[in-house]
């Protein structure tokens, strides 16, 4: 087993060790004693960063620390050359470190500019720095110069530019007036990331005189200040108005720079712009926009979210910063301004790079002599950065050849190493942005092995709990660490120990079995070395019984009771608490060894109350709560579930039995009725508890009988009348040990499913039920017919077995026996079975029919012979269908396996018939029997297709219908009957009629008019009348002769029209009396004196016409109306005259008194007098009036 060991020695000194050709590392902590003699290659541990800005007021301090056994010495260059330290005396470095001291004063700093890099050194190898470039910090002064006022129309957009000089390190820019205030910055008014002040759009309030830019350079904490820049925002009307008459009343400013405008970008220009950023910088995107009124920025990226957790927004929104950006972050981002003017967006592609960055940084290797390692460096980037290797300062390919050492591009892969050919390596891996530059050393040791672990360790434990024992072990090869048991000469390995890494071993869950004394070895190929450990298990602390809820009144005493239960051998301490502070300070409380009392309970003393037990190892703690009351009646009992068991504890422990005992909890004032034992199968199904048993309710203690090969743990739940308490907490665990399974897998079950073949199957048996490891299964079969000898297979982690090659359906005996490490089960009872099926190879035979109606037949055949069947017989099929081209479905009825005979029910009459046999069995069904035919013989035929009536009259009328679908023989005639129905729907005589089979309608005469008659109508055959269909209809006259008239008056329709057109009479007389009533307006009964004319006469009542209206009993003519004696009425000065609603003038009445006047809305003027109409009085007129 070849090893690598790996070591990083940090102030501490800590030794990595590597197993294997897996570069894993294990630090263990090394005792300074025993690194005397223990060789080391150099180790920078501190080192000045790369670009090193030094303060040019102070000495430059360039920083190079390491580490070696010997110690290493160092030296330096400088931009590429040996730097003689020794020649310049302004020059020194720190003893026992290589840290350069310059001392500039009295010198120029630029002197001393430039790349150093540092190599510490010793025996075994040389490290080396990075190229730490040191430059002094500047802090120019700004260059002088005049500032012309700046003035500027309001409302248009302004930007002052700073531009300070270039410092090292770059300013910070500020903007400040004269007071030194920084000036207000918001949304319109904001300073750029370059240091410029933008101002999107500008007020008469932004006009000052000290617009001063700062720029702070940090290393020399200098200040410089800009030239003040004065601006002046003029208003445009005052502007206009003073300047008219100067220029003609022309305005000197337009008015539209300082209008409303939409939006548009200062900084960047265009639509589109791009960045470039590394990857873990910070990307820093402005978008700065001018226009009125101010807009408002916004940004999102066009492929994806912004990061949620790296993104900021400054500026007013002007600036979107992601911190530590990933190659993720690449792509489009849009920024837009918006204002109520519209909007305008600009995109800018961010591409990312990335300096070289390390996955895998090189690990320091410590190998033994003829041992293997591989030193890799494995470094990313964009580009994909360049790698290049050194050896102790020096390029590869100029270094010494090694023929134990290959180079390939980012590692160098150690073989056969041999002492003295330890090193530093350095790799260095750079890209257009940058570089890394990293050490690592190879140590070939050969050291024996050492335990660092102090002996005689005592480690102490609670049951139940794990326990880690340590053996820390330093050796070179690695030394394989084994672990002891006193009295053991097994190692320590398996389901209960686990051995870590460093050497440690765990006990997961440490019983009382499990003290005494642990022995660790380390060997290695130099030598043996071994250490002691003790282990105490020591039993948990529980409390048995816990405080209970107490309520009491003022003035009374209360008692919380905290029995507990320990390990003999750890002191104990208890401690009360109140609501988790310390009890109060008062003589009423008193605390004994397990139990507290309050006397003279008051207000104050309500609270929650804690016992808690202390040992050195573990605590347990209960707690419950004091409630104070008014005196009051006794409270209702209160019935809950009871509280889970405690203190559960195995004794008696056996191969197959143990016997548990547990402390009942509070039965919460409904006894204890039973409890149930359950137990987990921590070995094989962890997490999932069983019930194994129950007890009663009186009892606390039960005989378990246990499986073997099953690490048990139990739990404990109490059940009363309300319910089921909580499980109680686990108790200790037991393993039993494995043996022979006690029984084999059931439902075992044989049957092929090929022909060929037969499937072996069972239900397997549960890891409770295997008893040991390694659970398989011996499969047993033989064929029964004949002396035929038992054929097994043994097989695992299955539940069925298929045996090829068999015979067709014959009968088998199998068994199915559990096989583990340990034994066998107790020999299995033989179950049988067949082989797999195939199709039936015969028809039955002596297949005849019986044809008993025109409706039913009856099969009848031979059984099959059994050897033709190959399977189990499942009974016949009849097959039989219609010889009907418009049918084509075949029917298929199923008997028994017993039956030799079967009907075949539903039959059509007159039809003929094909039918065949099959037998079946379970695989499918064999070839039919040759089809035969029979014929059924005539029936009754269905009922005629139709029946409608047609050609009614006065006493006549056809009944026409369509011959039977289901003839079901030849047709000899119809049969037609017929009887009239009253107005009680009771039927009357019945007549029949006799009909020709080829006949399809009929003519019935001498029928009573305005009758209803119910018909019906059959076909007939030789076996007799089928089913008759049936219609109804009624006698309807098509003409009036004066011995048939019929009552119109009784008419419903007649009534309706009458009713109609009477309510329409009344909706025109309404509107007539209504209008009538509007000539109060004129003077109608003066006009009607002043112009008496002597025509007018009363209302006859003989000429039907309509005069003169009265609404007095004396009947006086109604003012204004006028009726001349032909029966006409004349228009006169006055409108109001019923004769304005009529076409004619003259108003016709029926007999029965009802107005059938033709009316219009509006009467024609120049209509001459006496215009009448010429149609006869007819409710269909007076209707059509209306349309």
């Amino acid at each position: 087993m070849e090893s690598i060991l790996q070591c990083v020695l940090h102030v501490s000194v800590t030794i990595l060790l590597l197993l294997g050709h897996m570069i894993t590392a294990l630090e263990v902590p090394l005792d300074p004693k025993l690194l005397e003699g223990l060789p080391q290659p150099p180790t920078i541990t501190h080192q000045s960063p790369k670009d090193y800005i030094v303060d040019p007021r102070e000495s430059i301090v360039v920083h190079c620390e390491a580490k070696g056994k010997p110690h290493p010495s160092f030296s330096w260059t400088r931009n590429g050359t040996h730097f003689d330290i020794d020649k310049d005396p302004k020059v020194t470095m720190k003893p026992g470190a290589g840290t350069l001291v310059i001392d500039i004063s009295g010198e120029k700093p630029e002197a001393y500019e430039g790349v150093y890099q540092c190599t510490a050194r010793n025996e075994h190898g040389a490290a080396v720095s990075n190229n730490i470039v040191v430059r002094q910090s500047r802090s120019p002064l700004w260059a002088k110069e005049r500032i012309e006022p700046i003035v500027v129309q309001e409302g248009v957009s302004l930007v002052l530019q700073c531009r300070p000089p270039a410092g090292l390190p770059p300013p910070i820019i500020f903007w400040m007036d004269n007071n030194f205030l920084r000036l207000i910055q918001n949304s319109r008014v904001s300073q750029a990331l370059n240091g410029d002040l933008y101002f999107s759009n500008v007020r008469t309030e932004d006009t000052r005189s000290d617009y001063i830019c700062y720029a702070r350079f940090p290393h020399t904490q200098t200040i410089q200040q800009k030239q003040p820049i004065t601006v002046r925002v003029l208003n445009v009307d005052a502007i206009n108005e003073t300047m008219a008459a100067f220029l003609n009343d022309t305005d000197f400013f337009s008015d539209s720079p300082s209008g409303e405008r939409r939006p548009t970008f200062l900084v960047p220009s265009g639509a589109s712009s791009s960045a470039m950023v590394l990857r873990g910088d910070v990307l820093q995107l402005e978008c700065i926009a001018e226009g009125l009124p101010t807009p408002e920025i916004s940004w999102r990226k066009d492929s994806g979210d912004l990061p949620m957790n790296r993104t900021t927004l400054h500026n007013f929104q002007k600036t979107l910063m992601i911190s530590d950006v990933t190659e993720a972050d690449a792509g489009d981002y849009r920024c837009m301004a918006s204002n109520s003017q519209g909007a305008v967006y600009h995109i800018i592609t961010v591409t990312v790079k990335a300096a070289p960055y390390w996955i895998s940084t090189p690990k320091n290797l410590i190998l033994a002599p003829k041992e293997t390692g591989v030193l890799s460096c494995l470094p990313s980037g964009n580009p994909k950065p360049i790698i290049s290797w050194s050896m102790n300062g020096i390029p590869i390919e100029n270094s010494p050849r090694d023929p134990s050492r290959k180079v390939e591009e980012d590692s160098i892969i150690f073989s056969d190493v041999q002492p003295g050919s330890s090193a530093v390596y350095q790799c260095n891996t750079s890209n257009e942005f940058g570089y890394l530059l990293a050490n690592a050393f190879v140590n070939v040791l050969a050291e024996p092995p050492r335990v660092l672990t102090r002996p005689n360790e005592v480690y102490q434990v609670i049951a139940n709990g794990p326990a880690l024992l340590d053996c820390a072990t330093f050796g070179s090869p690695i030394p394989k660490i084994t672990w002891f048991k006193e009295g053991q000469n097994s190692v320590l390995d398996g389901d209960d120990y686990e051995q870590h890494n460093n050497g440690s071993l765990e006990i997961h869950t440490a019983q009382k079995a499990d003290s005494g004394k642990y022995t660790c070895v380390a060997i290695n190929s130099l030598g043996k070395k071994e250490n002691h450990v003790y282990l105490e298990v020591k039993e948990p602390t529980r409390i048995l019984k816990q405080p209970e809820y107490k309520v009491v009144q003022r003035k009374g005493n209360v008692l919380f009771e905290c029995k507990v239960k320990h390990d003999p051998s750890l002191i104990p301490t208890m401690t009360w608490l109140k609501n988790d502070g310390e009890l109060p300070d008062d003589e009423r409380f008193v605390v004994d060894m397990d139990s507290l009392t309050i006397y003279n309970v008051t207000e104050g003393d309500e609270g929650t109350y804690t016992c808690i037990m202390n040992t050195t190892l573990d605590q347990d703690s209960a707690s419950a709560r004091l409630t104070l009351v008014e005196a009051t009646p006794t409270p209702a009992i209160i019935y809950d579930q009871p509280d889970p068991p405690t203190d559960l504890e195995m004794t008696e422990l056996r191969a197959r039995s143990v016997q548990l005992t547990w402390v009942p909890g509070s039965d919460n004032n409904s006894p204890i009725q039973r409890f149930i034992i359950q137990y987990e199968d921590v070995l094989h199904q962890q997490g999932v508890w069983h019930n194994l048993t129950e007890v009663p309710g009186t009892k606390t203690t039960a005989h378990l009988a246990l499986s073997p090969y099953v690490l048990y743990a139990f739990r404990v739940l109490a059940v009363n009348e309300v319910g089921f308490s909580q499980p109680s907490y686990p108790s200790a665990r037991y393993q039993t040990e494995p043996a022979a399974p006690e029984e084999n897998p059931s439902e075992v079950d044989a049957a092929g499913n090929e022909h060929d073949n037969l499937v072996i199957s069972w239900k397997a048996l549960t890891s409770l039920q295997s008893s040991g490891p390694g659970l398989q299964y011996k499969v047993s079969w033989r064929q029964t017919d004949g002396d035929r000898d038992w054929e097994s297979v043994t097989v695992a982690n299955v539940s069925k077995y298929v045996v090829l090659g068999t015979p067709t359906y014959v009968p088998f005996e199998v068994k199915v026996q559990a096989v583990n490490d340990y034994g066998s089960a107790p020999e299995p009872t033989a179950v049988r079975g067949f082989s797999g099926e195939d199709l039936p190879m015969a028809p039955p035979e002596a297949v005849q029919v019986l044809v008993e109606n025109s409706t039913l037949a009856e099969v009848q055949w031979d059984p099959i012979n059994p050897q033709m069947v190959r399977g189990w017989l499942m009974g016949y099929k009849v097959y039989y269908w219609k010889e009907d081209p418009q049918i084509e479905e075949q029917k298929v009825l199923t008997f028994g396996r017993n039956k030799t005979q079967g009907k075949l029910p539903g039959l059509q009459p007159y039809s003929q018939y094909t039918f065949n046999v099959r037998a079946f069995n379970e695989k499918g069904e064999g070839p039919s029997s040759p089809n035969q035919q029979f014929n059924t013989p005539e029936g009754v035929p269905g009922p005629p297709a139709s029946l409608r009536i047609t050609n009614p009259s006065l006493d006549s009328l056809t009944v026409e219908w369509g011959p039977p679908v289901e003839l079901n023989g030849q047709l000899t005639g119809y049969t037609l009957r017929y009887q009239p129905i009253n107005s009680t729907n009771e039927l009357g005589p019945l007549e029949e009629v006799t009909l020709p089979a080829n006949t399809t309608s009929c003519t019935l005469h001498s029928l009573k008019y305005s009758t209803r008659y119910k018909f019906y109508l059959n076909a007939n055959t030789v076996k007799g009348a089928g089913p008759a269909v049936t219609e109804e209809t009624v006698i309807i006259m098509d003409e009036v002769i004066p011995s048939q008239q019929v009552d119109i008056a009784t008419q419903g329709w007649f009534i309706g029209l009458m009713c109609a057109i009477a309510l329409l009479i009344l909706v025109l007389l309404i509107a007539c009396f209504i209008k009538r009533n509007k000539g109060g307006k004129y003077p109608v009964k003066e006009k009607e004196d002043a112009h008496a004319d002597p025509e007018i006469q009363p209302m006859k009542d003989d000429d039907g016409t309509f005069g003169e209206y009265s609404d007095t009993e004396d009947h006086k003519p109604l003012k204004g109306s006028r009726t001349p004696s032909n029966g006409t009425v004349k228009k006169d000065d006055s409108d109001d005259s019923l004769v304005d609603y009529g076409e004619g003038g003259e108003g016709q009445f029926n007999e029965d008194g009802s107005f059938i006047g033709q009316y219009s809305g509006k009467k024609e003027r120049d209509t001459a007098e006496g215009n009448e109409s010429s149609e006869a009085p007819s409710p269909v007129n007076a209707m059509n009036s209306f349309v």
